[in-house]
This record gives C-alpha cells, structure tokens and sequence, in this order.
C-alpha cells in the first residue's frame, strides 16, 4: 500500500476558508501547528476520496493513527506529528479525535437532528482548536468558547458545501429533522438551485450557526497569548461574515466562500479588534477576561 499522501487532492493551508498557523502566530508555535495540519488534511483527502472503497479508507485511516502511535513508521505524516508532539509533550488525543471523524465519514452519510451533527462536531472540529489551544499552554477554561467557534466553523463549510458532498459522495450533513421541517428531502441538494423550501431550511441552519457565534465571541478576550487573540480573533470576523453571506445567498448556485481580498479585509479587522480588546483587558487586571 502506498503512503496515503499520493492520495492528496491537492488542497493545502492556503485555500482554507479560515488561516491556519498564519503570520499572526508565534512562529515557534508555527510548525507544530502545520504539522498537525498536514496530518488531518492526509486523514480528510483519504475520507474524501471519490473512488477509494471504503475499506481501503478505514484501513489507511487506522495506518495513520499506527504511524501516529508508533506502531509502525509507513505514514510520513503521522511519524512527523508524533515527534512534534513527543518534543512538546502533548498528548495524540486530539489528532485520534479527528480520526475518528473521519472514520464516521466514511460509514456515516446522514445526520439525525442537530445534535447528531453537533455531536459530530465535537470529534470533527473542536479538537483542531483545543489543539492549538495545547500548543500555546491556554486553560482548559477556554474550551467552551473554543468549541462553539470550532463547531460554527464546520457548520458554515457544511452549509456552503452541501451540494458537493451530496453531489460527489451522497453525503449530507444538512440535518434530515431540518429538511423535514421545510416539506423537503436530502434530494433537493442534487439541484442546479436551492428552491425556497431549501433556503429557508439552509438559513434556519446558519441562524442557529450565528448562535453558536455569541457564544464564541468573548473567546479571543480570554487568551494569554496576544497573536493567538488576534488569529482568534480574526477568525470570529470571517466566519460572521460568511454567516452572513449564507442568510443572503444559494449555496447551489451562488458564491459564498470569500475572495482571497475578502478575507484578508475581513480578517485584518478581526485581528486590529483582537489586539485591541487584548490590550484593554492587560490594562484592567480586574475586568472579567483578565488573566
């Protein structure tokens, strides 16, 4: 069996929706946090893939998570990451997390209700910011807010991306209770546009999204480290506007992922609002976010 890197569809850091390891974070915290990137985005391409069985993706995916253990050495990706967090003395956990999320991407295809794909959430994105949260030594006390940011995050590449992943690998993260509320099935997402019953359904969706988003806001006042405050920050900022974008726009038919102009705006003025309530917060040691 080959490295499962040959596998990679060729997406990296740079076209994410939200930075990853940007120039806002220390740069001594930059390659851990690449490493860990390099290892998921291995794990996801091979969960994604349109044409690999599904038991030759659980067995890669249980390859990696060996490589990562030490187990065996076949998966440069998970040898990597494992001398990373060796060096640091950071716990698997996190990166087994998302494997798991992958593993139920290949066998899981539709989700219940809300909480289903909340619970999802939990294994598929809130370990990639408690992650980082581990790399730069933060309390524990911030995962709450982590995780209702890291859950919105998944939730809008969800709801901009439904189309494809029922399109390319019958897969729908769109809550089947939701679809039902709206007199509709997982079959609207094959149309060339959404019909109105689908776009309320998809804006029902990001509103409780938006949600998610107030929960999340204090979070970038709650850190220690300024950079991270500031990447938090500015990751809070594009992910409202999307939200935004996503109560206005069909995701069948219509752009709603950022230009690259767009994200740099958007979150440049995320990042000015994170140093500047990081600041503030320095300067009133008794405020309720001091640390």
């Amino acid at each position: 069996m080959k490295e499962s890197a040959a596998l990679r569809s060729g997406k990296g850091a740079g076209d994410e929706n939200f930075p990853v390891a940007s120039l806002l974070i220390a740069r001594r915290h930059r390659p851990a946090i690449l490493s860990f990137y390099e290892f998921v985005r291995v794990a996801d391409d091979i969960a994604d893939h349109p044409s690999l069985p599904a038991e030759e993706k659980l067995a890669r995916l249980d390859r990696l998570e060996a490589s990562l253990l030490g187990s065996n050495d076949d998966e440069p990706q998970g040898v990597h990451l494992r001398n990373v967090l060796a060096e640091r003395s950071l716990s698997p956990v996190h990166a087994q997390h998302l494997l798991r999320a992958f593993r139920q991407d290949v066998t899981k295809l539709r989700y219940a209700d809300w909480d289903d794909l909340i619970d999802y959430c939990r294994y598929s994105a809130m370990p990639v910011g408690r992650y980082v949260l581990d790399v730069h030594g933060e309390s524990r006390a911030t995962w709450p807010a982590n995780d209702a940011l890291c859950a919105a995050l998944q939730i809008i590449n969800h709801l901009q991306d439904c189309a494809n992943d029922f399109r390319a690998l019958n897969r729908a993260y769109i809550p089947e209770d939701a679809l039902r509320a709206h007199g509709i099935g997982v079959e609207a997402l094959a149309g060339s546009h959404a019909s109105p019953a689908l776009i309320r359904c998809l804006q029902d969706l990001a509103r409780r999204t938006a949600r998610l988003l107030d929960e999340s806001r204090p979070f970038a006042s709650m850190l220690h480290d300024t950079r991270l405050a500031m990447e938090v920050s500015a990751i809070q900022k594009l992910a409202e506007r999307l939200v935004a974008t996503l109560l206005v726009r069909d995701p069948l038919s219509e752009r709603v992922h950022l230009r690259k102009s767009q994200m740099l705006a958007t979150g440049a003025a995320g990042a000015a609002l994170g140093l500047w309530r990081s600041l503030f917060a320095r300067k009133a040691p008794s405020s309720a976010f001091a640390g």
